[in-house]
């Protein structure tokens, strides 16, 4: 379980704003130092064989202006590509979706010497005001940060054992719980109140990991 926590505070986390073309988008932010070269991280982030081993199985034309599929998830469309520094799609969760539920996923690499890289990933969506009021950004940032932690055990060479039912363990669930926490603590840096804040990571939390 303390490996686990170890991630958690290996994540730096942040909420703001920006504009895309759905609107005035809510960001959510992670960025996580990866003790691999920029070449693996953009390789793992890009190849649909080792996607499929850290997010989903990943189907489509994975160049600018095609479209992709994750199995199970999201789809979109390749909106921006720059080869191993960045990347930017569309994304598109559930059916009968309007302009205002296309958000958008930027993916950002930074060599940290020859060895080591800064990703950064970015999530910015319009968001309902009454489910971010219910939710606040863990409710996008806690999924993240479980790719964010499959990403780390690949890149390690040790994929991350039974992913999608990690959430029912106990040591899934602590990973949970304090996601949902930080991205409390991010919500208050945002401007959020205390209460109000710390209200919504408790439902985030209770929403992917209920108590048995």
């Amino acid at each position: 379980m303390s490996d686990f926590i170890d991630h958690v505070h290996a994540v730096h986390r942040e909420v703001g704003r920006r504009a895309i073309p759905a609107g005035d988008g809510v960001t959510v932010l992670l960025r996580r130092r990866f003790d691999s070269p920029v070449a693996d991280v953009w390789d793992a982030c890009t190849r649909p064989e080792r996607l499929a081993r850290w997010v989903a199985p990943v189907s489509g034309d994975l160049r600018v202006g095609g479209s992709y599929q994750l199995e199970g998830n999201a789809r979109g469309e390749v909106l921006h590509c720059e080869p191993p520094r960045l990347i930017r799609v569309s994304w598109v969760y559930g059916e009968d979706v309007t302009e205002r539920d296309i958000s958008e996923v930027t993916v950002r690499l930074t060599p940290d010497g020859d060895d080591a890289t800064v990703f950064e990933l970015e999530h910015a969506a319009v968001d309902d005001p009454e489910f971010f009021d219910r939710y606040g950004p863990g409710a996008t940032g806690v999924g993240w940060d479980g790719a964010l932690l499959g990403l780390a055990f690949h890149l390690a060479g040790t994929d991350l054992a039974d992913r999608d039912t990690l959430h029912t363990t106990e040591a899934g669930r602590a990973f949970v719980v304090r996601t949902s926490r930080e991205w409390g603590a991010a919500h208050r840096a945002a401007g959020a109140s205390a209460e109000d804040a710390d209200r919504a990571a408790a439902a985030t939390a209770a929403f992917f990991a209920p108590e048995s």
